[in-house]
């Protein structure tokens, strides 16, 4: 088992490569690690969460730092032979004729240059937060600028909270946060319209409703302070809401011919897999955010655990077809 150190280079085969070194991936690398499988996890260093103060929802581990929880997953993996390197897969392709019958087969490509090839390919790579282009957001996201109340709701209950109108689920927003915080306010920034059924909702649960343009983010001595809108009046809140479009991180699984699609609920794009995260193309499985955009860090982690099991499922019915065809030629040349 090792870690990696930069450039370093990568054994010639492994039974499966993960590729994304977060909660997903980890988990997988543990499972199968544990089933004795021979494990690459190739961890691009870009978990989605690191602005984040800490992890929650996580049994046992609530409040952790998303770069500690990472660290864990690592010695953990790494307890039962995983290899962890750090790089960038920019690709992969099948080098196995895919016959009735076959068995799978890939090579990785990594962006300095290495390659690497495995039977099996799980890809955790996750997803990015395409924020609005509104001065400041960016700059607090995962702390005062929030996205999930079952992340961070705790965190701000009972202050004055904006939700800001990126996108139409803000109404839904909205309503969700009211139950951290009684002082709600709702910014429609010519993006929201109310149907008569909403605003009778809004109006009910004593939400604050703002019209205009968002302009940015006031800040005062590192903390948020006031939403300021285009016509420069500033209405003050401690935190904002706001729904970034996700996307999926899929480049690797597209270069396989799994397809992007549109997410049902209009927040982003994901890839489609079955219940224990085997894509549309054999030998080829996701999980994570890469497949479920809004789970949380420990809905990732089961969903590798699923995937490791599934895949060691998968090489096990591999290994026993080539273990039978064996035994009848062996039969045969008797």
């Amino acid at each position: 088992m090792s870690t990696e150190t930069k450039n370093s280079p990568i054994a010639g085969e492994y039974d499966v490569v993960v590729v994304g070194g977060g909660a997903a991936g980890l988990s997988a690398a543990v499972t199968l690690g544990r089933a004795l499988r021979s494990v690459l996890v190739i961890d691009a260093g870009e978990p989605r969460n690191a602005p984040a103060a800490g992890v929650h929802g996580f049994l046992s581990r609530d409040g952790i730092n998303p770069k500690e929880l990472l660290e864990l997953g690592r010695a953990e993996a790494l307890q039962y032979g995983a290899d962890v390197v750090s790089g960038v897969a920019v690709g992969a392709r099948s080098t196995a004729e895919l016959a009735d019958g076959a068995d799978p087969a890939f090579e990785v490509n990594l962006a300095d240059g290495r390659t690497v090839k495995a039977r099996r390919l799980l890809v955790t790579t996750g997803l990015t937060d395409i924020l609005p282009a509104i001065e400041g957001i960016r700059e607090r996201w995962g702390r005062d600028v929030l996205h999930c109340p079952y992340c961070h709701g705790w965190e701000v209950r009972n202050k004055a909270i904006g939700i800001l109108g990126s996108v139409p689920m803000a109404l839904h927003q909205a309503l969700l946060f009211r139950q951290w915080s009684p002082n709600i306010t709702l910014f429609l920034n010519d993006v929201v319209e109310p149907t008569e059924e909403q605003w009778e909702q809004l109006a009910a649960r004593s939400i604050t409703v703002v019209d205009g343009k968002v302009r940015a983010l006031e800040v005062i001595d590192d903390s948020l302070s006031g939403v300021e809108l285009e016509s420069g009046k500033v209405i003050a809140v401690e935190a904002v809401v706001t729904g970034p479009r996700l996307e999926a991180r899929s480049g690797v699984l597209e270069s396989l011919g799994v397809p992007l699609v549109e997410h049902p609920m209009g927040v982003g794009t994901h890839v489609e897999v079955n219940p224990q995260g085997a894509t549309s193309v054999p030998g080829v499985w996701a999980a994570g955010n890469v497949t479920d955009l809004t789970g949380q860090v420990m809905a990732s982690a089961a969903a590798g655990v699923m995937a490791g099991a599934a895949i060691n499922a998968d090489l096990m019915m591999a290994e026993t077809r080539a273990a039978v065809e064996d035994a009848r030629q062996a039969a045969l040349s008797r």
